[in-house]
């Protein structure tokens, strides 16, 4: 299940609140760009690599539609698949034949596709940097931060999504890099629905 570990953070017994960065003008200003770029963004698709500190890779194609909608389609031989309809994640195993659900709202990534993102309340930016023309905002959950931190990385010019990594409770470090990303087309909204009884037929 290594696809899951993309989104899905184990648990840990410790809980502290996340420690939030000391914040500049200008990083404040920098967050408020990200928050500004993911509300106007409807709808993406891209190429991806995907990299686990594991030694896994896989690739494959990301379709995006906020609020709340994304599919992950991974290239042979994974076996794998991750769809958000809105409320779940959900990850198909098709090669074993089962699927995994998780309450999207409780995954790292879940925060990109809410409705309005906005990094403070329940989420706590705790790292902010910037060189070589990229800017790269680290953030988790304000009061279970024990679960894990995603790292943001944009593209200064134009200002952009690059990649993003998830670091979870295990010390798993799992990196997305996106390519040959397009934004603003139509997509078809049965790419973000799952019939599992009808994948069973």
């Amino acid at each position: 299940m290594s696809a899951l570990l993309l989104f899905a953070a184990a648990q840990t017994a410790v809980a502290a609140d996340a420690v939030a960065a000391r914040l500049s003008p200008q990083d404040r200003a920098d967050i408020a760009r990200v928050e500004t770029y993911f509300n106007g963004l409807g709808t993406m698709t891209a190429k991806f690599l995907q990299v686990a500190s594991t030694g896994a890779i896989a690739t494959g194609t990301m379709f995006l539609s906020r609020p709340g909608k994304f599919r992950f389609e991974y290239d042979p031989p994974s076996p794998d698949m991750l769809i958000a309809d809105g409320t779940f994640l959900i990850f198909v195993d098709k090669e074993l034949n089962q699927t995994t659900h998780i309450f999207l709202s409780s995954t790292p990534v879940g925060v990109l596709v809410r409705d309005n993102v906005k990094l403070d309340g329940d989420i706590t930016v705790t790292r902010l940097r910037r060189g070589r023309g990229l800017l790269r905002v680290t953030v988790a959950d304000t009061d279970e931060p024990e679960d894990g931190t995603l790292t943001l990385v944009f593209s200064q010019k134009p200002f952009a999504l690059r990649q993003w990594q998830v670091l979870d409770a295990q010390g798993i470090r799992t990196t997305v890099t996106l390519t040959e990303a397009r934004t603003g087309m139509a997509l078809d909204a049965k790419l973000f629905e799952y019939d599992e009884e009808a994948q069973q037929d």
